[in-house]
């Protein structure tokens, strides 16, 4: 499996850190503005933010006294091709268990038809004088 895939996912584990990702989808934003929703402190936020940038979720640049994070949209396109994949052939999957499940019921439906014309038949034999 690929680090940097790895790294991104445990990085959205949290869900503090999920939100500052949302949030930053709007605009950039300093860690000061990022802390305010949150009951925590600055410094917290500013540890969850280091480890979306190690994941490469965001960046950060510093614009003489504040630090801004941006974020990074080239990861997701590496966890929406991973996700995307995935979700492609277990679709594929589905479909393929759709269709035996039809055959089956198809199958059902041929041999009660069955059953029941030779039920009919040997009824109609039995019952000619």
């Amino acid at each position: 499996m690929d680090d940097s895939l790895s790294r991104a996912f445990a990085a959205l584990a949290d869900p503090i850190r999920r939100d500052i990702v949302a949030r930053l989808t709007a605009d950039d934003a300093t860690v000061t503005e990022l802390a305010a929703p949150y009951d925590v402190s600055l410094q917290a936020v500013s540890k969850h933010l280091t480890v979306l940038e190690a994941a490469g979720l965001i960046s950060r640049r510093r614009d003489g006294q504040q630090r801004w994070a941006h974020l990074e949209v080239d990861v997701f396109d590496l966890l929406t091709g991973w996700i995307e994949g995935h979700r492609r052939r277990a679709e594929l999957r589905y479909q393929r268990l759709d269709a035996v499940l039809a055959e089956m019921s198809e199958n059902k439906r041929t041999a009660e038809t069955t059953e029941t014309t030779e039920t009919t038949e040997t009824t109609e034999t039995r019952s000619d004088p």
